[in-house]
């Protein structure tokens, strides 16, 4: 147990979570859109909805448009994270097992397709390697004890969050709610050292409502959205296994990364007038790193033991 619980036996596993979460990025914000676009076509669809709403009964145009969304929907293939099996975007060839193995398989291929030879994200070796790592720092952290997977079960989650929410800003429920029960429920069996239920549920509390409240103050303040509603229940998430004393240094860690970041990516030209630099992936790296050092050494770096 031991060994598979040391720093190179969690690194190892940590490889291929990490192959596993480069399907979930890619995979999951599709499932939902679709999920969004089947939600309008049934709206379009409800008759007396638009009664109630518009005072009238829908004319042809919006008829004739939920009729092609279905119809469009049905065509389809079957997307879930399970199946159908990786395929090269360009080609559809199928990704055979050995053109799978996480890292290697990337650098063999030269970082391309076997069958068309087009270019293969830098992203998901890099991936896999974070995850790898960040499991191995974790086993480092916590010790060959059991909680350790539960540990890496977080990490996993907050990289793939990370991810999802560079690149469509948004952050899955389906992601952020069951991080927060788990953590919830985990200190409410003793199973987090050093942190008890209250701990859990006072950290899951303010740390939503410290969001929300930023959230709701610049909305008063400019009369635009500073953030999501995701950010409030990440942050929940990670309150939830770290405790309430954790949620200033991860804001405080998070503001000054993210800061930085969207200001190299202005000076850069990167970041276009009227986008924004998300934020879910500053509060998760906040929550690695906090973990990673300890909370006893982070309070007293900043003067808060």
């Amino acid at each position: 147990m031991e060994v598979w619980l040391s720093p190179a036996g969690l690194g190892l596993l940590g490889l291929l979570v990490g192959s596993f979460l480069n399907v979930v990025i890619h995979r999951l914000p599709r499932m939902m859109e679709r999920e969004w676009w089947g939600d309008v076509a049934h709206q379009l669809s409800d008759s007396e909805s638009h009664e109630r709403v518009f005072g009238s009964k829908p004319q042809a145009c919006v008829v004739q448009a939920a009729e092609a969304l279905c119809a469009a929907q049905e065509k389809l293939p079957a997307l879930g994270i399970a199946r159908p099996a990786s395929r090269c975007p360009a080609c559809g060839h199928r990704i055979r097992w050995y053109e799978n193995i996480p890292v290697i398989s990337w650098l063999v291929l030269r970082g391309r397709c076997s069958a068309c030879g087009t270019a293969i994200s830098w992203r998901y070796p890099f991936i896999e390697t974070l995850t790898g790592v960040l499991f191995a720092a974790v086993a480092w952290r916590i010790g060959p004890q059991p909680v350790a997977l539960a540990w890496c079960g977080a990490v996993a989650v907050w990289v793939a969050l990370s991810a999802i929410d560079w690149d469509t800003t948004v952050l899955p429920d389906s992601m952020t709610l069951p991080l927060m029960w788990a953590g919830l429920l985990l200190s409410a069996h003793g199973l987090l050292p050093g942190m008890n239920a209250l701990q859990s549920i006072a950290g899951a509390a303010a740390g939503y409502l410290a969001l929300w409240s930023v959230y709701w103050l610049f909305k008063l303040t400019t009369g635009k959205e500073g953030m999501g509603y995701g950010d409030f229940k990440l942050l929940a998430g990670i309150g939830a296994w770290l405790g309430w004393q954790a949620l200033l240094p991860v804001l405080l860690m998070a503001s000054l990364i993210g800061a930085a970041v969207g200001l190299g990516m202005k000076a850069t030209g990167q970041l276009r007038e009227g986008r924004y630099v998300p934020f879910g992936p500053f509060l998760a790296g906040g929550g690695i790193a906090v973990l990673l050092i300890g909370l006893p050494r982070v309070l007293d770096f900043i003067g808060w033991a």
